[in-house]
């Protein structure tokens, strides 16, 4: 299991994002952006917009995949 904060995925944040596999760290990422913005935080409003832009561009969001996967791979077993 590894970690990666909100920061490191483009939120505003430092909570710690735990997963087996860097696919278990985005959607975490994902549901975090989604309830934080849903319960009034505004901090998280540009990085749950950019999120759902990066699948709009099928080129870009999959660099960022790309990038994301090779972040996590780097990060030491927890």
């Amino acid at each position: 299991m590894r970690t990666m904060t909100c920061k490191q995925l483009g939120g505003p944040c430092e909570l710690a994002l735990r997963g087996d596999s860097a696919d278990d760290v985005i959607k975490a990422q994902d549901r975090h952006l989604k309830d934080s913005v849903g319960s009034g935080d505004t901090t998280h409003q540009d990085a749950l917009e950019a999120m759902k832009n990066r699948w709009r561009n099928p080129v870009k969001g999959m660099g960022w995949y790309r990038d994301t996967k090779k972040a996590f791979a780097a990060l030491p077993e927890a």
